[in-house]
């Protein structure tokens, strides 16, 4: 079982200021470790009530954080959980993930969804297409990703965007591209892209046992559809620990256990008292010796 962390929040006691060293003191510590993944969200404002925090609090842009986190690491695995479909056009994005992962050697996932924090974009001013157009757009997105990191340069035409004449220099490192993960347990759509593009998907916990099974379960037809080995697909978790409040090392080797019998592979934990660096040193020395053998 591999185990990730997400880092979903920045308000850090010490501020504004505090951010840059306590972010490289967390990522450091996750690499030193042993964390498989690391990751953020693509948000411009912080999730209302996540972590007991407001939308005006403090709040990164990922990709930008990302190459920050490349240049401190040089084994674990970098990623955003998961790109909004509708902030940035699929050209310039395609350059933002590759940028990322020529930086850092070759080791990105390419997470994307098709967003849905309607009030971050209509506050920003950022248009909020229907549900359906906002799918069609994440097709769109990941047909231009597997046509450009096919070759060198390609033309692309979609329903909603077109790159006539898109490069890919520098090409990614990672072999044969970034790892395409897409968020979600839509069964009609979200699935059914996982199943067609996709090298991941992700599936957050807070949907409960049965329709996380459920969704695994979907996606398993769908991948029969396109006679492609469901084996093949990398099963993410998105989970929220807090070990400095009722969660527990024994508790969280439990739950990584009735994770793994599901058919996830890949555990990652959201930790509202990261900063604290405990919690990652517990995970280092309690927990991932624990689950390694899983």
């Amino acid at each position: 079982m591999h185990i990730g962390l997400q880092i979903p929040s920045f308000k850090y006691p010490g501020g504004k200021a505090a951010i840059r060293p306590k972010l490289k003191e967390i990522v450091t510590t996750a690499e030193e470790g042993g964390f498989y993944s690391l990751w953020v969200m693509d948000h411009y404002y912080q999730i209302k009530g996540l972590f007991d925090e407001d939308y005006t609090d403090p709040m990164l842009e990922a990709y930008s954080t990302l190459g920050y986190f490349a240049g401190l690491t040089e084994k674990i695995w970098l990623g955003v959980l998961v790109t909004g479909v509708i902030y940035r056009h699929p050209a310039v994005l395609m350059k933002m993930v590759n940028t990322v992962d020529i930086l850092a050697g070759g080791r990105t996932y390419f997470g994307i969804g098709a967003a849905w924090y309607e009030g971050e974009a209509r506050g920003n001013g950022i248009p909020y297409p229907t549900t359906s157009e906002r799918f069609e757009q994440l097709e769109d997105c990941l047909q231009l990703a597997k046509a450009l990191w096919a070759g060198d340069q390609t033309s692309f035409e979609g329903k909603h965007f077109s790159a006539p004449a898109i490069t890919n220099n520098p090409r990614p490192i990672t072999t044969p591209h970034p790892r395409i993960m897409i968020g979600g347990t839509g069964p009609k759509k979200t699935l059914r892209m996982v199943a067609q593009y996709a090298d991941a998907c992700n599936i957050g916990d807070w949907v409960g046992d049965e329709n996380m099974q459920k969704a695994l379960d979907t996606l398993k037809a769908h991948c029969e559809n396109f006679n492609r080995d469901y084996d093949t697909v990398e099963k993410t978790s998105l989970c929220t620990v807090n070990l400095s409040g009722d969660d527990t090392p024994a508790g969280v080797i439990s739950r990584i256990n009735e994770l793994s019998q599901m058919g996830f592979t890949h555990a990652i934990f959201n930790m509202p008292d990261v900063f604290k660096i405990t919690p990652l040193e517990t995970f280092a020395t309690e927990i991932m010796p624990a689950v390694g053998e899983i």
